[in-house]
């Protein structure tokens, strides 16, 4: 699956969420802002729901948040670059400052879970990351991640 099939440009920023809920929050209101058919709440409580589970923090600064929905049927992607590291409550204790939000539908387990392999493998490159945190406009980091 080509990453640009389900990360919009528009699901791609750079900010300072503040806190692990408010990054959350900007998943959820960035998914329903480009899909007018989804809820906030409903992406919120989905996210929040996985990470009750355990935290999505891999290491490294990074951070793979992901959900399910029952009403979408194309997974759905956001990146987000913290310009201040968060608590995320990560694997390495460390503070996260690049997030890679999945989004997929309910029926999905096999695609989610190949999804999240090729990103993380993705994340794991030294020099996607290093580049990644070099940016400071959604553009660029939408190039890096998609080039």
């Amino acid at each position: 699956m080509e990453l640009c099939s389900i990360l919009r440009p528009e699901c791609t920023t750079c900010a300072t969420p503040g806190s692990k809920k408010k990054v959350l929050e900007l998943i959820s209101d960035l998914v329903a802002a480009q899909y007018p058919t989804l809820s906030s709440q409903e992406i919120f409580e989905s996210l929040v729901a996985r990470e009750k589970v355990g935290s999505t923090g891999i290491g490294n600064g990074i951070a793979i948040p992901h959900g399910r929905l029952a009403d979408i049927d194309q997974p759905i992607a956001v990146l987000i670059k913290c310009e201040e590291p968060i608590a995320f409550d990560a694997i390495d204790k460390q503070p996260v400052d690049i997030l890679f939000a999945l989004l997929v539908p309910a029926d999905q387990c096999q695609q989610h879970l190949s999804t999240l392999s090729c990103m993380a493998e993705k994340l794991s490159d030294k020099q996607i990351l290093k580049q990644l945190r070099k940016t400071h406009d959604e553009t660029e980091l939408y190039q890096v991640i998609t080039g």
